[in-house]
């Protein structure tokens, strides 16, 4: 019988399934809420349940072989064992095996940014490129290393946390604890927070107007809106954030060599104003020979990375249609 197998991306506001077949083509796909507020077992039955959906609807003729998933906090890949879910309220939760115990098969399990690179590598922008970097900046700033066409999980799983890089000792407060991370200047919250800021101090009423008017409404997509229109405080916004990020992939590009810099997340969809500065200042303060070889690119697979990511460590890290039948 023909092999098929599951995917799971889990986050902390929704769980995204899939059924793929051999060659990683997705055969069928669902998306419902986690609702972590349930509790864990409820939050298990429910990806069961997403399971059992996506085989119904396309597994037909095929026997699941592997389930691969991605989950929103540190893991260790080797046990499975999720230290931490802040999302989820998850703690030291032995992930792989009661999954294994669940659908009596195979489960592999890594952190969602990891699978996050590991989709693009295999399935988007970084196909073909063994040495990459995948950022995402989004509510946060999350990283996946791809090096030597492998996953880097570093010593106890926690390589990749490009969002918690001090580009500014005395900067901002970051939500770790520590100032002056990536995240807190250059993620969607930070730009978010900086705009609130602005509005509370009587200024930034072009972006207080995209957002309706309401200070606690304003968000990246409120600063972006702004900017696309001229307004000069929110490209100072983005301007600002683009510096930041730009400096914090120097150090990156700098330190790793990589052939390609993907970048995904909804904050980067803010437009040229935060792209150009980010790269004005990536030519500015990465080394020559780092910066000569490396190329910056957005992400290709959009939401799906993850879910992609999850299909392709379920096929082993094996390029499409290289999967046993």
């Amino acid at each position: 019988m023909n092999k098929c197998l599951a995917a799971v991306d889990l986050g902390g506001t929704k769980i995204y399934t899939a059924l793929a077949d051999s060659r990683g083509k997705l055969l069928a796909e669902t998306r419902v809420p986690t609702n972590p507020g349930e509790g864990m077992e409820a939050v298990i039955r429910r990806i069961a349940g997403t399971v059992e959906e996506v085989y119904n609807s396309g597994g037909a003729g095929r026997d699941i072989c592997c389930l691969g998933m991605g989950v929103p906090g540190p893991v260790d890949p080797e046990t499975g064992v999720l230290y931490q879910a802040p999302n989820l309220g998850w703690r030291d939760v032995h992930l792989k095996k009661i999954l294994q115990k669940r659908f009596a098969v195979p489960v592999l399990v890594d952190n969602d940014a990891n699978l996050a690179a590991l989709g693009e590598h295999t399935f988007g922008a970084g196909a073909g490129e063994r040495n990459m970097v995948y950022v995402t900046v989004s509510t946060g700033i999350g990283g996946g290393l791809i090096l030597d066409g492998k996953i880097y999980h570093g010593a106890s799983g926690g390589a990749g946390e490009v969002g918690h890089m001090v580009v500014e000792p005395m900067g901002p407060l970051c939500g770790c604890g520590k100032r002056g991370c990536l995240e807190a200047l250059a993620s969607g919250t930070a730009m978010a927070a900086r705009a609130r800021e602005m509005a509370g101090a009587g200024a930034g009423r072009a972006i207080l107007a995209e957002a309706g008017g309401r200070i606690e409404d304003i968000d990246a997509g409120a600063v972006a809106a702004a900017a696309g229109r001229g307004d000069e405080e929110a490209l100072e916004i983005l301007w600002g954030a683009g510096r930041a990020l730009g400096m914090g992939l120097a150090n990156v590009v700098n330190l790793l060599n990589p052939g390609l810099v993907v970048l995904g997340g909804g904050a980067m969809n803010a437009g040229k104003p935060l792209w150009e500065t980010m790269e004005e200042e990536l030519r500015s303060r990465a080394m020559p020979g780092a910066l000569e070889r490396v190329k910056v690119v957005p992400a290709a697979l959009g939401k799906r990375s993850g879910l992609l990511g999850a299909v392709a460590l379920a096929m082993g890290g094996r390029p499409p249609g290289d999967f046993p039948q």
